[in-house]
Formats: structure tokens, sequence, C-alpha cells
């Protein structure tokens, strides 16, 4: 009877810290996406305000993402919808998470994960850290305590602030690179982390169950690529079963004179542009996605264009 009392008082000691976790989650989780509220990451955290079911592509990554490709002139070549939700420096651990969120409102066609992230280490304790705070977003969220007010314990949670540029970051700065010859064929594959691989595969398999391709896309980057990465991806993503574009080996007419802004570690508006022309023309001729440009429901995108455009050098 001893042992048996033992166990269910700390049986009722974890059921009691789980129910603390829920309460103090649902107190501590900001209730809105804006900065205002607390929301981390608001440009990629921008999607939850998007309308449900009005996005058919989502870009993941790190900055290579958000940096080199534009979802407003997406729509202005082709008009499809799309929005990226990349993060600096962001772990594949954090690319699932934005993920799900985005998919409890969209149903993509296409989610394009760029492929540094592949590469990025990730710790046990990114692990440890990012799974509690998806269950219990107390974690996430617990330096809120100081700006706790009582609106946060009755208000619902919602989100009001999409982004201007849907999630691109406009950058028309310009630091030349000179590291113009770096993809130098070989045979050697760089190797994926098993850890990597996982999220990856966990990745794929969100997109496989809400209907989704998942598209992996390696953005141009002297800094950041090379041809032994192409061939670890490439082998990674024959193996998923998933299309693959190395846009560092594609015919883009990058100058790197002019294409960057920190000497070829990211593309600036300019090299953006190219990319996301070719990317127009490679999801036009695979298909299945929708032109909404004379849809009056997506004039919003029309309004957006004008105002990013309105910010391009003439």
């Amino acid at each position: 009877m001893a042992y048996f009392r033992r166990v269910m008082a700390w049986l009722l000691f974890f059921a009691g810290l789980i129910a603390l976790f829920f309460i103090t989650s649902r107190i501590f989780i900001p209730k809105d996406n804006t900065e205002e509220a607390g929301m981390e990451h608001v440009r990629a955290n921008g999607i939850l305000a998007e309308p449900p079911d009005s996005i058919d592509i989502l870009v993941m990554g790190d900055s290579e993402s958000y940096n080199s490709y534009s979802p407003l002139l997406m729509w202005k070549e082709t008009g499809y919808t799309s929005f990226t939700c990349g993060t600096d420096a962001q772990k594949l651990t954090y690319t699932k998470t934005l993920l799900e969120r985005a998919l409890e409102k969209q149903k993509p066609k296409v989610v394009i994960l760029e492929t540094l992230a592949i590469y990025r280490p990730i710790k046990l304790d990114n692990v440890v850290l990012e799974e509690l705070s998806s269950t219990f977003p107390v974690f996430r969220y617990h330096d809120r305590w100081k700006s706790l007010s009582p609106a946060d314990f009755t208000q619902p949670v919602t989100a009001t602030q999409t982004h201007p540029y849907k999630g691109h970051a406009h950058i028309t700065k310009v630091v030349p690179c000179d590291n113009k010859e770096y993809m130098h064929p070989t045979d050697k594959a760089a190797s994926i982390a098993l850890v990597n691989q996982y999220y990856v595969k966990a990745i794929k398999e969100l997109c496989d169950r809400h209907g989704a391709q998942l598209l992996l896309v390696s953005t141009p980057s002297p800094v950041n690529w090379s041809y032994e990465r192409h061939n670890g991806i490439q082998k990674f993503a024959d193996e998923l079963g998933c299309d693959y574009v190395d846009l560092n080996l594609e015919s883009l007419g990058i100058d790197w004179t002019k294409d960057t802004f920190d000497k070829g570690d990211h593309l600036n508006h300019f090299g953006s542009v190219k990319v996301t022309s070719f990317l127009a023309d490679y999801l036009r001729d695979r298909g299945g996605l929708t032109d909404h440009r004379t849809d009056p429901a997506y004039s919003g995108w029309d309004q957006a264009l004008k105002d990013y455009e309105a910010r391009i050098p003439k």
C-alpha cells in the first residue's frame, strides 16, 4: 500500500505539473501575431494573418530564403500566391513548427525548403526546447511575464498583422563578391546529420498529409554552397522522392558584382528578381497552380505589389 500511495502521489504531481503548464501556456502565449503582443519572428509569422486557404506556395528556411525569393514578384509573373516563412539561422526544428502553424489555416500545393537549413547543426537542446515549446508555449514565451495584462487571461488568440512583402526582405544595398567560380565539380557528397534527415522527413510527411509537394531549392550563394553540398542534397532528395533544384548550377545571370548585399552570402533585390523569375517559370511548367490575378478576392495582392514596386530603384 505504501508503494501504491507513492506512485499515486507522483502521478498526481506530474498531472498537476502538466495542468499548470497548459494553464500558464494559455496565459503566456501572445494573443496577436504582432511584436507588441510578444510574438517571435513577426515577419515569418505574418502567414498567420493571411486569409484561410489563400496561399499556394510556402517557402521555408533561413535568411537565404527570405532574401532570395519575392512572393510579390511571383504574383506579378504568375498570379500564384506565396509567403516566405524564413527566419535568421532557422533550424529544421523551428521549420517544422512554422510549417505546422501555417498548415492550420493554409492548404498550399507546394512547400519550398531552402536547403542551407538542412546543413545547419541541430543540438539536443534545440530538439528538446522546440518540442517542449510546441506543446507548452510557456517555454517559448516565458519572458512575457514582464508585460502580461488582464487581457492575457481572457482574450482569445488571433492574428491581425501580415507582412507587406509576404515575408520577403527587400534589400537594394550592393556589396560585391569576388568569388564567382565556386561550384567546382566533384563526386564527393557532404553528409547530412541523421537528426537533420529526421526533421526533413518529418517535414515531407507533413506536406504529404496536407496534399503539398515538397520542393528542395538551393539559392545562389558562394559563401554557403558547394558542389559537395549539391551532391549531398541530390542524393537525399532522390531517397525522399522529391524534386530538387540547385540554382547555383542554373543560368540565372547572377552578377556577383551587383546581386549581393554582403559579398555573396545573400542575394539582394536584384538577385531575388532573377531567382523568383526562374522559379516562376519552373512552377508554371510543373503545373497544378492557379493564376488568381483576375479573381477579385485576391485584389489585395495587386495593391501590395504596387506598394512594393514603389520602393524598387528606377
